[in-house]
């Protein structure tokens, strides 16, 4: 009987550890992704309408309480042969 209950304890282990290995596999494959902005798109108040970011076209995007030391966007290499967009700028207040 010791037997039955110990095999019972394990199972529902290693299910989880499976499946946990199966989320970790499956996470290890960056995912591709493009983001196209449309109309009327606004980050903090600032228009960012009709903009694409992919793998190479990144953007990084900071957003300040008060008037940032470099305010405004630059493009940058990314050392990947890639570029992104850094954009220091003041939230807008609504």
């Amino acid at each position: 009987m010791g037997a039955v209950s110990r095999f019972r304890a394990v199972a529902p282990l290693a299910s989880l550890l499976l499946a946990l290995g199966c989320t970790v596999l499956g996470s290890a494959t960056p995912a591709l992704s493009e983001v196209r902005f449309g109309r009327n798109v606004r980050v903090g108040g600032h228009d960012f309408s009709n903009r694409t970011y992919d793998r190479n076209n990144r953007a990084i995007i900071h957003l300040y309480r008060r008037e940032p030391r470099n305010a405004g966007c630059a493009w940058h290499a990314d050392g990947r042969g890639g570029r992104v967009q850094i954009c220091h700028l003041r939230r807008k207040s609504r």
